[in-house]
């Protein structure tokens, strides 16, 4: 299920942390691209799922952004609220680890959209892999194939993940730098049935309500597989449309419209207005004229989808 944020004020806010004065919570910080980001939450599996997922941040330093994930019966349903100045979030009534990540990330990629540099760094809601040297973005609607091509492409000789959900992206002179998100990655179960590899780990893997889990693709593959960063040469777009063409060529104009018509493919977003859109759509102009797009219609069988892609890269 995917949550729209509720923004409110500095002083709801700290109305919210009140209440929670002379409570216990389990308390974790974790570095994601360089943020600071802590989660303070009342749940042991969303604490022990952060510590596997995450890469840890001293306690020395100072968060950029918070997420407060938490049970409360008088709050009916599940609730999202969202202060942007000091990048806090509370989450109610969650049993569903996915959106404590995606929240998290989410905040770093606000947090990095205002930290105007020369060298900016902007959040990308899809797979990076790197095959030979070479980098490709996997970016998607859901429930096109993203998961399901970006690991049958990792099983090939000479590939290596740098994220399959989420990445974060700066644009150095000509080139598209891409790097990770997370530790290990949050993964469901059902991608044993696709891909036998997966069976061993996750018959020993902690589960949450939705049947995934946080595992080390280094385990399965071999720590070869994993890679902290890549240069993007390919960026390809995935959809599920059985009157179109099933593979393409794009320029940036088309791959910007379909973008802003699928809300940058990214359900997480904690802030969307016309400033935040701006920032995004100069951002992917400059990341798209930098590197080869394609679209990839995924109607065919998922061996064949992955064939095409294979012969992209």
């Amino acid at each position: 299920m995917t949550l729209k944020s509720e923004m409110i004020t500095k002083n709801r806010k700290d109305h919210l942390i009140d209440e929670l004065k002379g409570k216990y919570f389990f308390e974790e910080k974790a570095e994601i691209n360089g943020c600071c980001i802590k989660l303070i939450t009342d749940d042991q599996m969303f604490k022990e799922m952060w510590q596997d997922n995450f890469k840890s941040m001293s306690e020395y330093i100072r968060p950029h952004g918070r997420i407060f994930a938490l049970r409360d019966p008088e709050k009916e349903g599940m609730k999202l609220y969202y202060e942007p100045v000091s990048k806090t979030c509370f989450l109610y009534n969650c049993n569903y680890y996915g959106n404590v990540k995606s929240i998290a990330l989410a905040i770093a990629g606000d947090f990095l959209e205002e930290y105007h540099s020369i060298h900016s760094r902007y959040s990308v809601h899809g797979a990076a892999i790197d095959v030979n040297g070479r980098g490709i973005s996997l970016i998607a609607p859901s429930g096109t194939g993203k998961t399901t091509l970006s690991y049958g492409l990792l099983l090939d000789p000479k590939t290596r993940l740098v994220s399959d959900d989420w990445f974060y992206a700066q644009i150095l002179g000509d080139l598209v730098v891409c790097r990770s998100s997370e530790k290990n990655v949050y993964i469901r179960a059902s991608i044993k049935d696709t891909y036998p590899e997966f069976k061993k780990i996750i018959s020993c893997t902690k589960l949450d309500d939705r049947d995934r889990g946080i595992i080390d693709i280094g385990g399965v593959l071999g720590n070869t597989k994993k890679a902290d960063s890549s240069t993007l040469f390919n960026t390809v777009f995935l959809k599920r449309d059985y009157e179109d063409e099933v593979i393409y060529n794009m320029s940036v104009k088309e791959a910007l419209d379909f973008l802003l018509a699928n809300d940058f493919c990214n359900p997480h977003m904690l802030i969307t207005n016309p400033r935040k859109i701006s920032i995004r759509k100069k951002f992917f102009k400059e990341f798209f004229e930098r590197t080869r797009i394609f679209m990839l219609n995924t109607i065919e069988k998922p061996e064949q989808s992955l064939e095409r892609l294979r012969k992209l890269v």
